[in-house]
């Protein structure tokens, strides 16, 4: 059995939320800062990764 890699987004906004995106199957919506001088924050519920568009580039390296 495979476990699917979390999901990744490619944000314009330093600050996101994350509810999961699965309506009633989702988790509680939370509010992420991702730090300026890393570019990315993962969700503590769901592990998507939010890496912000600056940095979209040096994130995939």
């Amino acid at each position: 059995m495979t476990i699917e890699a979390p999901e990744t987004r490619t944000v314009t906004s330093y600050r996101v939320a994350c509810d999961g995106g699965e309506g009633a199957l989702g988790h509680p919506r939370v509010y992420l800062q991702i730090p300026e001088d890393i570019g990315w924050v993962e969700c503590p519920y769901c592990d998507c990764k939010y890496i912000h568009e600056d940095y979209a580039d040096k994130a995939a390296e």
